[in-house]
């Protein structure tokens, strides 16, 4: 394993920033547009949104993997874990379901990514990437909380 234990440089932190745009967005329009027929493809635009990341979040792991050879079986395995999560929580849950299951997705990914990124030598990347979960689990919940709260 090589050891990359620098923080994220500017440009990462910005970019990662720029990514919950789309959440915070999305969850902001799923209540403006609560009570409209647009609700539903408001919602639908967040969740999908969640599962791409879902899917980078996973894709992530295969670069330190395929750097050592493609050795690190556990880190290839998991790469495509979230994908298969996130297409599953899109084709098989009830739309009511969907956010809430995919806020829990990024939350479990994120708990894999504390024990992964250690063994990465990517420790360094963790605050970020937690800032990063919180948003977009926050942004998530706030979303599936409309029918609940309706």
């Amino acid at each position: 394993m090589q050891t990359n234990d620098r923080s994220p440089l500017r440009t990462a932190r910005l970019l990662g920033y720029a990514g919950l745009i789309p959440f915070f967005a999305g969850a902001a329009w799923v209540w403006a547009v609560r009570d409209t027929p647009a609700v539903g493809f408001a919602t639908f635009a967040l969740a999908t949104y969640a599962a791409t990341i879902t899917a980078f979040l996973g894709g992530v792991h295969w670069g330190p993997a395929l750097r050592e050879g493609g050795r690190d079986i556990a880190a290839l395995v998991w790469g495509v874990m979230p994908q298969l999560g996130a297409w599953l929580v899109l084709l098989l849950l009830p739309s009511h379901l969907v956010l809430a299951a995919l806020a829990a997705l990024l939350a479990l990914c994120y708990l894999v990514d504390r024990r992964m990124y250690v063994r990465a030598g990517l420790t360094a990347w963790l605050p970020l990437r937690l800032q990063l979960t919180l948003g977009a689990v926050a942004s998530c919940l706030a979303g599936a909380l409309l029918p609940v709260l309706r």
